[in-house]
């Protein structure tokens, strides 16, 4: 059984109660949750918090996982980004002047970088309407760290597809109305507040 079916057997013992398969999906998971929080957010204590949100969520509500829009670690690390998201913008007001910053330049290498620096739940949104293997591609690429070698492996595709994959998901994330009026607009102003 590979890493992720056997996270999901776990989650599906979590929905029947089993406060052992919980422990041990913890166990499994906290420090890549941990690692994504502490990147985001830069502080080891409100990573941790964050984590344990993000692991409280899991054990209250395992249903929340849906196979079909790709692997439990992908899963974790949307929610984690979210949750990070969410305890920075209480923090730093600054964030949308940074983002908008970011959004207007057009040199080379923008659209990865685009990717590496937006950090708003817009985009956490916008990667549920990608077609699964862009998002997967794009997920691991930016919240897990694996280089596009690693992601081809993990993926059982050749090395290209996986570049493709990547630039075709950032391309589809900027073509979404949704994005594109954020982007547009003064940055998200509904936030900050």
């Amino acid at each position: 059984m590979d890493q992720n079916q056997e996270s999901i057997q776990l989650l599906k013992r979590v929905q029947n109660g089993s406060r052992i398969a919980f422990d041990l999906f913890y166990e499994k998971h906290y420090s890549f949750v941990l690692n994504i929080a502490l990147h985001i957010i830069g502080d080891h204590s409100e990573a941790e918090d964050v984590s344990h949100d993000v692991f409280l969520e899991v054990f209250q509500k395992p249903k929340q996982y849906n196979p079909s829009k790709g692997s439990v670690k992908a899963w974790l690390a949307v929610k984690t980004k979210s949750r990070s998201l969410d305890r920075l913008r209480k923090k730093r007001p600054v964030l949308m002047n940074r983002l908008e910053s970011i959004l207007t330049k057009n040199e080379k290498g923008a659209d990865l970088h685009f990717l590496l620096e937006l950090q708003n739940n817009i985009i956490i949104d916008a990667l549920d309407h990608l077609p699964n293997e862009q998002r997967e591609a794009l997920i691991r690429s930016y919240f897990q760290g694996e280089t596009h070698k690693e992601i081809a492996n993990s993926m059982e595709k050749p090395l290209g597809s996986v570049k493709s994959l990547i630039r075709y998901g950032i391309q589809n994330l900027r073509k979404q109305k949704l994005l594109l009026h954020w982007m547009e607009s003064s940055g998200g102003d509904k936030h900050n507040g």
